[in-house]
């Protein structure tokens, strides 16, 4: 009935039902509808209405009940969808953060293996260290270079690497690198078992983390700077080389002039005192023995002949130790491990006896107190890349020797002059400093190498490298030097007036008749005048106005049958093959009247398809 408290019960079915149960709104209204009508509508069929106000209440508060269920529904649901909504969007936003988070973590752990294999797998050694020097991260090869394992240079401050002579730059070049300025310099390191490394280090200060560190490449340039060493002592040697063959002709010329006299004045003053005659053979010993200077300096310069033939170096050692162990001191003992048979090598006896005998010397000098030589010899093929091996020497088969000794060494800083021609470390008055730099010139006249190794108070070895040849030749020896007297008719040129006279005298003492001339112009118009009444031109090759070559040149021209004996100070001015054909023999200054009498001699009465005699 409509005064009954049954619409409470429908009031708690409209809360529960439509509150309560995840109906759309359309079905809500439609439900709430439904639940007010089985309210309604029976009371208005079946019961007498008698209190209307009770029924009226009852209706306001559950139709109250039903907008405001239907109104927290309608907000719930917008609520909820608005919840869901978002709970969407952020569940899709999850997944797209975790999707660009995977990616992200994918792109950095790749990345960051891209760095790591770069920086492991450089081919230069990469470094990194703190503000105060020390070691905070290095890679693989930086530790190959040094010799170290990872772990043990790791917190090890970089100055302990270095070589003791660098380490007083080292402060300047980190006060400028951390000043922010990008470095690129060049170091001594030293390895772990005490070998130097030298290294061009490219630095430069970077942040990481807010902290400060110093990245450092480091290049390994010990076989650029031994290459780059090598062709500068070449080339110096080459320039020292040009100066030395440059001057050997007007120095010639001048003990030419002074050997020339002195025998004169032997030859036409047989009355001389002792002393006078002491004097002159002091005159012509120290001549003779300028001019074995200068023929050490232009073999040095790599001017002067060589007679290349096959020989066994061992041969030449046991010769050259037969000649010197006169001369070694008794408290030097000398040892010889010859390795045999040896193959043959292309080269000039003489030359490589003079290279064994300075190399003795130079050895033997070094032991003052007495010590030890040690020679040996092998064969060896040379392959590149070899890490014993200096890169400059060209692959092929080479016979080496080396001369070893336990004297006093050469400091690090001089092993690249002692080469070099008047360098010497020994007292004033004991050296030349000639003979290094015969050797240094002889081993590269037969495309050799020569390497030294030494340390102050351990010792020198000093290593040849000569190529093996396959070659065949023939060899004749020189032909006996005559000495005969004559009565041919001389035209001697030369632009040493002191020459000239010199020669005149000796010549015309042995019953020669001598036209002379210092201009080579007035010798042409001397010579074109009576071609066949002059026997022999004897003529200098450099002259100022016309030189030898054009000299001759023009003698030919006028007689093709002239017989020209051509003098210089080195065989540079007849060193190619025309020029050779286009004279008749070559005499090298400084020289005595014996070698210039027989060789005048041998021209003269030589058959007209004789080779000419080459006196060097």
């Amino acid at each position: 009935g409509h005064a009954s408290a049954y619409y409470a019960g429908l009031n708690l079915l409209i809360i529960g039902a439509l509150g309560v149960v995840p109906f759309s709104i359309p079905l809500t209204i439609a439900a709430g509808l439904s639940i007010y009508a089985i309210y309604l509508v029976p009371i208005l069929i079946f019961d007498k209405i008698t209190d209307p106000n009770i029924f009226i209440a009852n209706n306001v508060f559950m139709i109250s009940t039903y907008v405001i269920v239907i109104t927290w529904k309608t907000m719930s649901q917008k609520t909820m969808l608005s919840e869901l909504s978002l709970q969407y969007d952020l569940d899709q936003e999850k997944q797209n953060l975790e999707r660009l988070v995977a990616e992200r973590t994918k792109e950095l752990n790749k990345s960051e293996q891209w760095h790591r294999s770069l920086f492991e797998n450089a081919t230069d050694g990469v470094v990194v260290l703190d503000k105060s020097g020390n070691i905070v991260n290095i890679n693989e090869k930086a530790t190959e270079m040094h010799g170290f394992a990872k772990d043990a240079l790791i917190d090890v401050n970089i100055e302990l690497l270095e070589d003791d002579g660098n380490r007083k730059d080292m402060a300047e070049r980190m006060r400028r690198i951390l000043d922010g300025e990008s470095l690129v310099f060049e170091t001594t390191h030293n390895k772990k078992d005490g070998t130097p490394i030298h290294l061009e280090i490219s630095s430069k200060a970077i942040i990481i983390g807010e902290e400060l560190f110093i990245q450092s490449f480091y290049r390994d340039i010990t076989e650029k700077k031994k290459l780059r060493e090598h062709l500068s002592q070449t080339q110096k040697m080459d320039s020292i080389g040009v100066l030395a063959g440059g001057i050997a002709h007007d120095f010639n010329n001048i003990l030419a002039a002074i050997m020339g006299h002195a025998e004169v004045v032997r030859v036409y003053s047989p009355s001389l005192e002792a002393k006078s005659l002491r004097s002159l053979q002091v005159i012509e010993d120290a001549s003779r023995k300028a001019g074995g200077m200068i023929s050490k300096l232009l073999g040095f310069a790599r001017k002067s002949t060589y007679e290349m033939v096959p020989l066994n170096l061992n041969d030449v050692i046991h010769d050259t130790v037969k000649l010197l162990e006169r001369i070694l001191d008794k408290n030097i003992s000398l040892k010889m491990d010859l390795d045999g048979p040896l193959p043959v090598i292309k080269g000039d006896f003489n030359q490589l006896e003079q290279v064994i005998m300075n190399l003795m010397v130079n050895a033997r000098d070094a032991m003052p107190q007495g010590g030890a030589i040690h020679i040996r010899t092998q064969c060896r093929n040379i392959i590149k890349g070899m890490t014993d091996v200096p890169p400059y020497v060209l692959p092929g088969e080479y016979v080496l020797m080396s001369v070893t000794d336990t004297g006093c060494g050469v400091p690090e800083h001089l092993v690249q002059k002692i080469f070099e021609p008047f360098f010497t470390t020994k007292e004033r008055g004991k050296g030349t400093g000639l003979g290094l730099s015969m050797v240094y010139g002889a081993v590269k006249e037969h495309k050799g190498y020569i390497i030294v190794e030494s340390r102050p108070n351990k010792g020198s070895t000093f290593i040849v490298y000569l190529p093996v040849t396959r070659e065949v030749f023939s060899w004749a020896g020189k032909e006996m030097e005559t000495f005969i007297k004559g009565k041919e008719t001389i035209l001697f040129v030369d632009d040493e007036e002191e020459v000239v006279n010199a020669a005149r005298e000796v010549l015309t003492s042995h019953g020669y008749t001598v036209t002379a001339a210092t201009d080579s112009d007035l010798a042409l118009e001397l010579f074109s005048k009576t071609p066949r009444q002059i026997d022999l031109v004897i003529t200098d090759m450099v002259m100022p106005k016309t030189d030898g070559k054009e000299f001759i040149r023009r003698l030919r021209a006028i007689d093709p049958e002239a017989k020209i004996l051509a003098v210089s100070g080195y065989m540079k001015y007849v060193a190619e093959k025309e020029d050779i054909q286009n004279i008749n023999g070559f005499l090298q200054k400084p020289f005595d009247s014996r070698h210039l009498l027989s060789t005048i001699r041998r021209i003269l009465d030589a058959r007209p398809d004789a080779s000419p005699p080459l006196d060097v």
